[in-house]
């Protein structure tokens, strides 16, 4: 009884978290891509890098709470590795995306 609960919540859960992550990036990519037409007319340099960048890394946790919420799901040890293979690659680009934050924020200074 609970067990079917839990999964009837998660068929909401995981999509809604999925699509907020693909909002999350349409909306910063729109933003960032604006924001440069924006600097191209007035010509005054902007942090449009690290706004984008910001974004995609607020995208990625969306997606790795969907990857995370998959794990109550899981019935075999394929699904986990290949979940734990998918959360693994979304960690590294969280890491990578926060790396080049913190390298453009000290070039910045």
């Amino acid at each position: 009884m609970l067990e079917n609960v839990i999964e009837w919540v998660l068929s909401f859960l995981i999509p809604l978290c999925e699509m907020m992550g693909i909002f999350v990036v349409g909306v910063s990519s729109a933003a960032a891509f604006g924001r440069y037409l924006k600097g191209l007319v007035t010509g005054k340099p902007s942090d449009i890098k690290f706004r984008l960048a910001n974004g995609l890394a607020l995208s990625l946790e969306f997606k790795m709470a969907a990857e995370i919420l998959k794990t109550v799901l899981v019935r075999d040890l394929k699904e986990l590795t290949v979940l734990g293979a998918v959360i693994a690659l979304r960690a590294l680009l969280s890491f990578l995306i926060h790396f080049e934050m913190k390298q453009n924020e000290h070039t910045a200074e």
